[in-house]
């Protein structure tokens, strides 16, 4: 029996980790997922990204539209499908992992997992300071300097701390209002925006090849949801089992989905004329540039909040994931750990790295390919209706449920390792054409210049999960208890 330790009040620090949430402290509705990843997508990475397509990729901007379209809304509505586990399960999407990968086995797609949240948080943590130093020389004419930078890292590590150690209630609450906030006053920007866009080139830009429609599709959904979909059931872990599972697909698609097709539809417009977007090495001030000077104030608190709505969310996630790795303290200290990492982080790509997008691109490619692989597994498993015991999930000695063999699910565990090779084959990550991090063998085929090599580990994962595995009703040896029988149609 789960037995109560929580204290999931606004305001209040939530006492709970990774403990399954009993259905007696369940609720909220769909809606708070709309909210949710709203506010994760309200930043102004989500115009780079926009740039990147015109710039880059060469498409036109009815194409890039297309591809905002479906990279976000199609990622999202992946995102939502997987949050559907922890409704079901009440435990982050990690800890649930221990019933498919087993208690050793699940430890690589958590450490993976770990290693993007603190990589995304970096990257708003980093932007997020750069737009703080540009309000204070905007406003008080107070010039960047080492001092100055380190101060403002440390303001907005401790605004995400302050959120982020609080806990889901506050989070949630948050991300509503303050979402509505941010959200109003990136509308006034973007208006402004779009007079700068030069009409006449992006008019007459030709379309790009279908192929590179394809591989800005995976980009976005790899820049976006793919990076989201590991941490989805953080957040419906505390919604009560009985929502029907599609309100929460739709509200995860469209909650993301809108701001996302805006943000990086109006980028795409964006660099039709100019391409000091995407290639600046500080993006603040490159959409500050384009801007009237009075309007630079009103954009950057905008840029500022929009980055800490969706750090925060990042960072409550990365805690879970650190305790689920097997660190042993509150849910709080977790966090307070996490954004030492997220300090350094912001350090090094403010006052040592030479280029911003360089890194953040090649990040992108490389970490989406596990996390594909891990999403394929994943995927395979929650069609073949798992449930999840709670007491076998929080025992991590060789008496849990989910021990298997020596601590590995081995069909979860092989289709995972084969999926990151198979995607690796065709996965290139590079700053630039002469800096290549990596390269694999097929990486000059049609799925590796198309950027779809964390593609191919999705497919690969679910492939071989489907195959090596036991097609079996889910009890025990399956990894989970049998469900209630009024418990069985709330996920129709």
């Amino acid at each position: 029996m789960t037995v109560s330790k929580t204290n999931d009040r606004v305001g209040a620090i939530e006492t709970r980790g990774i403990e399954p949430v009993p259905d007696s402290e369940r609720r909220g509705h769909a809606g708070q997922m709309f909210w949710t990843w709203f506010a994760a997508n309200i930043s102004i990475l989500g115009l780079p990204l926009g740039a990147t397509l015109v710039a880059f990729r060469g498409l036109s901007i009815w194409q890039a539209v297309l591809v905002a379209v479906l990279g976000s809304f199609g990622s999202f509505a992946l995102v939502g499908a997987l949050s559907l586990a922890g409704k079901k399960g009440g435990a982050p999407a990690l800890t649930l992992s221990r019933a498919v990968f087993g208690q050793r086995g699940n430890a690589g797609p958590t450490l993976i997992s770990w290693l993007s949240r603190v990589g995304w948080e970096t990257i708003s943590t980093t932007t997020a300071a750069y737009a703080l130093l540009a309000l204070l020389d905007t406003a008080f004419g107070i010039r960047q300097n080492t001092v100055l930078t380190l101060v403002c890292l440390l303001i907005f590590i401790a605004c995400t701390l302050l959120i982020s150690g609080l806990g889901h209630a506050t989070i949630m609450w948050i991300n509503k209002w303050a979402t509505v906030l941010f959200g109003v006053l990136n509308l006034v920007v973007m208006g402004f925006l779009i007079k700068t866009v030069d009409w006449s080139r992006v008019l007459d830009a030709p379309a790009g090849p279908a192929g590179a429609v394809v591989a800005g599709v995976g980009f976005i959904a790899s820049g976006t949801g793919i990076g989201w979909a590991n941490a989805g059931a953080d957040y419906a872990r505390y919604l009560p089992r009985s929502i029907p599972g599609r309100r929460l697909v739709v509200a995860s698609a469209f909650g993301a989905g809108i701001p996302l097709m805006l943000l990086i539809s109006l980028g795409s417009l964006l660099s039709a004329g100019d391409r000091s977007l995407v290639t600046a090495s500080d993006p603040v001030a490159a959409i500050n540039a384009m801007l009237p000077s009075w309007m630079a104030i009103p954009y950057l608190i905008a840029a500022f909040g929009g980055l800490l709505m969706s750090n925060h969310l990042s960072t409550y996630s990365a805690g879970l994931t650190m305790i689920t790795l097997g660190l042993r303290v509150p849910r709080a200290y977790a966090v307070a750990l996490d954004v030492v990492l997220m300090f350094l982080g912001g350090i090094y790509f403010m006052l040592i790295a030479d280029d911003f997008y360089g890194p953040f691109s090649t990040f992108l490619t490389l970490l989406a390919v596990p996390i594909s692989a891990w999403i394929g597994v994943i995927a395979v498993d929650s069609l073949r209706g798992r449930t999840y015991d709670p007491d076998a999930l929080m025992d991590t000695t060789r008496t849990s449920a989910y021990w298997y063999t020596r601590g590995l699910h081995l069909p979860a565990v092989l289709g995972w390792v084969l999926a990151i090779v198979a995607g690796l084959l065709f996965t290139k990550a590079s700053t630039s054409a002469s800096d290549v991090w990596f390269a694999g063998p097929l990486s000059d085929t049609w799925f590796g210049v198309n950027g779809l090599g964390w593609a191919v580990a999705m497919a690969v994962g679910a492939a071989v999960y489907a195959l090596c595995s036991r097609r079996t009703s889910p009890g025990p040896d399956a990894g989970g208890a049998p469900a209630p029988a009024d418990l069985q149609g709330a996920e129709r």
